[in-house]
């Protein structure tokens, strides 16, 4: 029975976000709602970016209804920072609002969930040699922690598929988690989301007329899920007693699900900080701008990143193995990510200086040629 309502909130997330994105698009279009195209972009026209508009309808009807006669506490919290964190992406997809503005909402819709849902880390495992936090310092991380992921989906969000795919990908690895430890209710949420993610990602990668994109609409809910479900993974985590499936480092496992937003932002962050220019400026430094300049099609530059994710959420398997020191887990996935993350730009960078010496030939042979 587990097992089929589990499967039953993916079908219907899928199913409903099949049938509400047409309709999405049909307004879009007659109220002309595009996103841009400028210099930022890499698509080269006007497509609808309201996605998340039929992802929020799948996703909070699919849980409410399927986890029905379930209790669930801190779904009605979930649903809550949820329709705020729509609302203000919906409005900046609509009008454009400053970075100041979307960051206090952000925290208004991060406490709903940590202060009032109690969705919130109590113990570190010993990230930094912390176990067990206080309920302020409990309510702090935490909030951080839902404000930097919801942050880093809506940053990685440049290309189809990739925001979706990565946010699939994670979802899956949880909601399989949370099935196997029994916690049903989170299973099911998990399972709504990669329902109605999976029917947005056809339309994202596959239509032609009825394509569009999430939007910060979509990728701002999308973070707050998983950053919510992260959070419940290492809490419900705590609660097993030792064995399969609890795992003994779940802030490493965490971070891994998650770690190509994660450190894709970190390495921008630090660019553009480095260049004395604002954190927040808009450039085409992400890690899928630079794969793109190899690579032109939008699937193959998502499938190579979801991939990437994955062999790093295995490489954080291998380590809990090892039963290595948390911190010592931690500094090998983030260096082994950092470098990974900065191996495109160094190949563009040789590519560069490789057209610039035959462009320097080419010339010489010309003028050879002329006089």
């Amino acid at each position: 029975m587990e097992l089929t309502i589990t499967i039953l909130a993916f079908l219907v997330g899928f199913i409903l976000v099949v049938l509400a994105i047409p309709p999405v698009i049909r307004v879009a279009h007659a109220k002309h709602l595009f996103d841009p195209v400028n210099e930022r972009k890499i698509h080269n026209k006007v497509v609808p970016q309201l996605g998340g508009v039929a992802i929020f309808i799948a996703f909070c009807i699919t849980t409410i209804i399927v986890t029905d006669g379930i209790r669930f506490d801190e779904l009605k919290y979930f649903i809550a920072s949820t329709i705020i964190m729509f609302f203000i992406g919906l409005k900046d997809d609509l009008m454009d609002i400053s970075a100041k503005k979307k960051l206090i909402v952000q925290l208004l819709a991060a406490y709903i969930l940590v202060g009032m849902g109690d969705v919130r880390f109590t113990s570190l495992y010993g990230v930094f040699g912390i176990h067990e936090i206080g309920i302020f310092g409990s309510t702090l991380i935490s909030v951080f922690t839902v404000v930097v992921i919801v942050n880093a989906f809506n940053l990685i969000d440049g290309i189809d598929g990739l925001a979706s795919g990565l946010a699939i990908l994670a979802s899956v690895l949880l909601g399989i988690w949370f099935f196997m430890a029994g916690f049903i209710a989170y299973a099911i949420m998990s399972f709504a989301l990669v329902g109605s993610l999976t029917g947005f990602f056809i339309f994202n990668v596959f239509g032609i007329k009825n394509k569009l994109f999430m939007g910060d609409t979509g990728s701002l809910i999308v973070g707050l899920l998983i950053a919510g479900l992260i959070i419940s993974f290492n809490e419900l985590n705590s609660s097993l007693s030792q064995g399969f499936p609890a795992v003994n480092a779940s802030p490493v496992i965490s971070f891994a699900l998650i770690i190509v937003p994660l450190i894709d932002t970190l390495r921008v962050m630090s660019i553009r900080i480095r260049d004395k220019r604002s954190p927040f400026s808009a450039d085409k430094k992400h890690i899928h701008h630079m794969i793109f300049y190899f690579q032109k099609r939008h699937l193959v530059v998502s499938i190579i990143l979801i991939f990437s994710n994955f062999i790093m959420f295995l490489l954080a398997l291998g380590l809990n193995e090892t039963l290595l020191n948390v911190n010592y887990q931690f500094m090998i996935l983030l260096t082994v990510g950092f470098i990974v993350s900065f191996i495109p730009s160094i190949l563009i960078r040789f590519d560069k200086i490789k057209q610039s010496g035959e462009l320097i030939k080419s010339r010489k042979w010309l003028v050879t040629r002329l006089f």
